[in-house]
């Protein structure tokens, strides 16, 4: 092969090498970090075709959006029950300081490891010490409130150390679940239980009492009814006595057609002589 062809290959496939290298496009959502002969230069690549000096750059791409750090913890509560828990953190990188943080931490798996694990493992000791077992449960989201702020609190003095402060944007935090011992579990089981039955008597007892008081209501109601109803017939049967007695008053002889609708047909039996004539008007007046 001659030789001029040798070098004209050789010239392309340089050609080609360098012109391959001399570019870069980075992904939406992500910043380029240049490293130029080993040195990290302080200015990012945003999205995007960029050039660069082949052989010389090299870039690395790191994810800037909001991303979850999800992290275990242990800690003992305020009544010294062990608690296991998961925090899941949605965080995401300040794109101007990407670089510097390149520099003194490293990529975004480092700074999970390196700022964020640590940072989320004290800030679960310091809270949940501060809490029982059960309030944990049934305060939980004062108990997420509190441990966002403690996380951020912890990373802004970490990052503060290291002149990254405002590097990382927390969005929230989650906590995923909190895992008690076997024994304390037992132990709420058997409250809930003991509260249970405490609320079903108590429901038993208020029905009881609610059938007693209505039927003792069903009884007054009753009584009532029936005093009314004397009240009434009484009533009724002293105005019918005193109209009658007004009218045999002002009418004479409705008291003789009143005393022969009650006559049963015998005389009244006198001794000695005749049967004396019953002067009914007489005797009205001398009732009188």
């Amino acid at each position: 092969m001659p030789v001029k062809t040798i070098l004209a290959s050789l010239v392309v496939i340089v050609g080609l090498l360098i012109f391959y290298s001399g570019w870069v496009v980075v992904n939406p959502g992500h910043v380029g970090v240049v490293k130029r002969l080993g040195a990290v230069e302080t200015s990012p690549l945003p999205e995007g075709f960029h050039i660069k000096i082949p052989f010389v750059d090299i870039v690395e791409e790191i994810d800037i959006r909001l991303q979850p750090a999800r992290v275990p913890g242990s800690a003992a509560s305020k009544d010294l029950q062990q608690v296991d828990t998961t925090i899941v953190l949605q965080y995401s990188l300040n794109p101007s300081l990407v670089p510097k943080i390149f520099q003194q931490v490293g990529n975004r798996e480092i700074v999970n490891t390196a700022i964020l694990r640590p940072a989320i493992a004290e800030s679960v000791k310091a809270i949940t010490a501060q809490f029982t077992a059960e309030e944990l449960v049934t305060r939980r989201a004062e108990v997420t409130i509190s441990m966002q702020t403690q996380i951020e609190s912890f990373l802004t003095e970490t990052l503060t150390e290291k002149d990254l402060n405002g590097a990382l944007a927390i969005a929230n935090l989650a906590i995923e679940e909190f895992e008690f011992s076997a024994d304390f579990n037992r132990s709420i089981e058997e409250k809930v239980r003991a509260e249970q039955e405490a609320l079903k008597a108590e429901n038993e007892k208020i029905k009881r009492v609610t059938q007693a008081e209505a039927a003792a209501a069903e009884r007054t109601l009753a009584a009532d009814a029936e005093a009314y109803k004397t009240e009434v017939e009484s009533v009724a049967r002293a105005e019918a006595i005193r109209r009658e007695a007004a009218a045999l008053k002002s009418n004479p002889e409705l008291i003789q057609l009143r005393m022969a609708e009650k006559w049963d047909g015998q005389l009244p039996q006198f001794t000695g002589g005749a049967v004396p004539f019953l002067q009914v008007e007489n005797m009205l007046r001398e009732s009188r």
